[in-house]
């Protein structure tokens, strides 16, 4: 969905960064290997693409390439959901929660991350 939105790996997170719902981006490129230069770079695309303003922040054009990717991302995988129906999903997430909770009760998030929706 990603490449077919015209975003390679690092302006997808860049863009995902944008809308205040993602990490840090001090924190992608810590966790995800790229460097700040890499961080520029893209986010210099994005600029040149008329997605990002020289804020960093999302202009229009930007904010409905991240709604089509995420309606498009929520219409590829409902099949699964849809399977498991309302007691599933309920099941599912509450487990995923527990898993989650264990997950960071172990230090397995940094702390800046832990806690954010």
């Amino acid at each position: 969905m990603l490449t077919a939105a015209g975003l390679d790996g690092l302006e997808a997170v860049v863009t995902h960064t944008a809308t205040g719902r993602g990490m840090t981006p001090k924190w992608a490129c810590g966790t995800r290997g790229w460097s700040r230069e890499d961080w520029e770079a893209a986010t210099a695309r994005l600029r040149e693409r008329g997605l990002l303003d020289g804020a960093g922040e999302l202009t229009e054009r930007g904010l409905a390439l991240r709604e089509e990717i995420e309606a498009e991302t929520d219409r590829l995988d409902a099949a699964p959901y849809e399977h498991l129906g309302a007691e599933g999903v309920a099941r599912l997430t509450e487990l995923g929660a527990g898993f989650a909770r264990a997950a960071a009760a172990a230090g397995a998030f940094p702390a800046d991350l832990v806690g954010k929706a």
